[in-house]
C-alpha cells in the first residue's frame, strides 16, 4: 500500500503542521512546537479543534476519539490505556491515561520481583 506524502513526512492528512504522526497506526499526534491556549488546530481530516490549555512540546493529542479502556498507540505500539473517553484533539497525558510501562529487572538494579 502506497503512503501519501503527508504520512511519509510525519504528518497526518489535513492536520496542523505543528503536530507529528509517528506511525500511520497511531491514535495520537505529537506536538512539535508549543501550541498556546486559545488557538485552533486542524486534526483528523482537517477538523478544527479549539485548544483550551497550552499544549507543551512533545505532548500528545488524540488523532481520533479514543474510548475508555482503549490502548494509546504511539510509534505503532501500545504505550498506555485510556482511563476515560478522550475526544478528538484532546490532550492525552497522565490525567486520562494509565501507563502500560512494566519495570524490568535491569531498570530496578536486580530488585524486580522482590
Amino acid at each position: 500500500m502506497a503512503m501519501s506524502r503527508a504520512v511519509l513526512e510525519g504528518r497526518a492528512e489535513d492536520t496542523d503542521g505543528r503536530l507529528l504522526l509517528l506511525d500511520p497506526s497511531d491514535n495520537v499526534l505529537v506536538v512539535r512546537a508549543r501550541i498556546p491556549a486559545g488557538e485552533t488546530i486542524r486534526v483528523g481530516g482537517g477538523v478544527p479543534v479549539p485548544v483550551p490549555a497550552d499544549l507543551p512540546l512533545g505532548h500528545k493529542i488524540a488523532r481520533r476519539p479514543i474510548a475508555a479502556g482503549e490502548k494509546i498507540v504511539k510509534y505503532g505500539a501500545p504505550i498506555g490505556t485510556a482511563t476515560v473517553a478522550i475526544d478528538l484533539g484532546a490532550h492525552v497525558h497522565v490525567h486520562n491515561v494509565k501507563s502500560d510501562y512494566t519495570p524490568t529487572y535491569h531498570l530496578l538494579g536486580g530488585e524486580a520481583g522482590r
